[in-house]
C-alpha cells in the first residue's frame, strides 16, 4: 500500500520501546513505553511514541505520542501507521490499534480513513476496515 515497508516501520516502532514502572499512588505501580509505536506522513516523515499507563485514566496510547509528535511538527495526514510489544517471552508482536486510537487517527484528518495500518509483517488494513462505519450521522430533521 505504501512505499515504506511494514519491517522498516516496525524496526522502528521497536526501536522507541523502553519498558519500566514507577511508583504510583497507594503502592501501585505504573507501567511506561511498554508499547511502541511509528507513523509515516503524507510528507514522508517517521513520528514515535510510546505508551504510558496511569491510574486515573489519563495515560494514552502509544499512537497517541506518536500522532502528537506528528502534529506538534506541522503535519495531519497518517500514511501508514503501526504499534509494537513485548510478551512476557521477550516476542514482538504487532498490536491492532484499539478503538479509541482508530478514532483518533480519524479525528486528525478526513483521509485518515486510508491511513494504512500495519497488523503484522505480512498483511495491513485501511483504517476505514477496520471501524465498524465511517460515514458521519445523516440528520434527522
Amino acid at each position: 500500500m505504501n512505499g515504506i515497508s511494514n519491517d522498516r516501520l516496525i524496526a522502528s516502532a521497536q526501536a522507541v520501546l523502553n519498558p519500566r514502572t514507577v511508583p504510583g499512588y497507594g503502592g501501585a505501580t505504573r507501567r511506561m513505553g511498554q508499547v511502541g509505536s511509528t507513523l509515516v506522513t503524507e510528507a514522508g516523515n517517521l513520528y514515535s511514541g510510546v505508551c504510558i499507563d496511569t491510574g486515573s485514566g489519563t495515560g494514552f496510547c502509544a499512537e497517541h505520542a506518536a500522532i502528537a509528535a506528528m502534529v506538534t511538527a506541522g503535519e495531519n495526514k497518517i500514511i501508514k501507521i503501526v504499534a509494537v510489544w513485548r510478551n512476557d517471552k521477550g516476542v514482538l508482536c504487532v498490536l491492532p490499534p484499539c478503538g479509541r486510537c482508530r478514532e483518533f487517527i480519524r479525528q486528525m484528518d478526513p483521509a485518515n480513513l486510508d491511513t494504512e495500518v500495519v497488523l503484522s509483517q505480512a498483511s495491513s488494513a485501511r483504517l476505514r476496515e477496520l471501524l465498524p462505519h465511517t460515514e458521519w450521522p445523516s440528520h434527522l430533521d
